[in-house]
């Protein structure tokens, strides 16, 4: 597969480097192959991206030498995105996909995968409208394929990273995008990373509700008084950016802030 991928990225090239393994394994082959000046790795930075993915890309990219470009993809001034509908993340990748197409003239590849193809992505549509390679889809390669590669790349810790979508997917459609309620999300979760350790989180805000979700082997084993610390301090975290809520705990679901019909 590594030979094959080789062929599909060769040549200058512009990699959306998102912060997650996927992006990031891309990356380091992509510049492991080709050199600095032959790929370039753009970076977008706004209040749905967490600060930590941003730390992680500058991070690889001081220690590999990458040419690193960072942008400001600008969707939050794109209402279509603020009014966070149910494809929002095909007007936060045309945002995306469209800078980056302004600033170089490369060949735009993402990392998505063959994962990626059994959950709702209209941002593959975004991408399409902007003639941007997948190459991992191209070869059939899933998320495993793509922890193997990084392996190989000995990348340590980075291959067992969890997935981890923008922030703004934690925000249930219909409910406006507002970057201090995506910076509450943000603590929200390291809080409950911090005191639980679990295998996945998420934090989301309902119309109705803040809900936090946990992997179920972390929801079955947390009592009742770290329910009512990590409630009241979420609740904390929340007040000054938003009315009040109820806080609850529920299964994580993948994608549940997507509600209604789908374009």
């Amino acid at each position: 597969m590594a030979l094959i991928l080789a062929d599909i990225i060769a040549g200058p090239s512009a990699i959306a480097v998102s912060g997650g393994v996927d992006s990031m394994t891309l990356a380091v082959f992509a510049h492991r192959l080709l050199g600095r000046d032959s790929v370039v790795m753009m970076h977008a930075i706004s209040p749905a991206v967490p600060p930590e993915a941003s730390e992680r890309v500058r991070h690889w990219a001081k220690s590999e030498g990458w040419d690193l470009q960072i942008l400001d993809a600008g969707e939050f001034g794109d209402q279509n995105y603020l009014a966070n509908p149910v494809n929002r993340c095909f007007f936060c990748k045309s945002n995306l996909y469209g800078s980056i197409a302004k600033f170089t003239d490369r060949q735009i590849f993402s990392g998505a995968n063959t994962d990626d193809l059994g959950e709702y992505r209209p941002g593959l549509d975004a991408a399409r409208a902007q003639n941007v390679r997948h190459p991992y889809l191209e070869i059939g390669m899933g998320k495993s394929d793509v922890r193997m590669l990084s392996q190989a790349l000995g990348m340590g810790a980075l291959a067992a990273l969890p997935a981890s979508p923008c922030l703004s997917s934690r925000v249930e459609t219909s409910i406006a995008i507002d970057p201090d309620v995506l910076k509450a999300i943000n603590a929200a979760e390291r809080l409950a990373q911090d005191i639980l350790r679990p295998k996945t989180v998420r934090c989301r805000v309902r119309h109705d509700r803040i809900v936090i979700e946990l992997d179920e082997e972390s929801l079955a084993r947390i009592d009742t008084a770290t329910t009512e610390s990590i409630t009241d301090a979420v609740a904390g975290l929340f007040l000054p950016v938003l009315s009040r809520r109820p806080i609850g705990f529920q299964p994580y679901r993948n994608g549940s802030a997507f509600v209604g019909a789908r374009p």
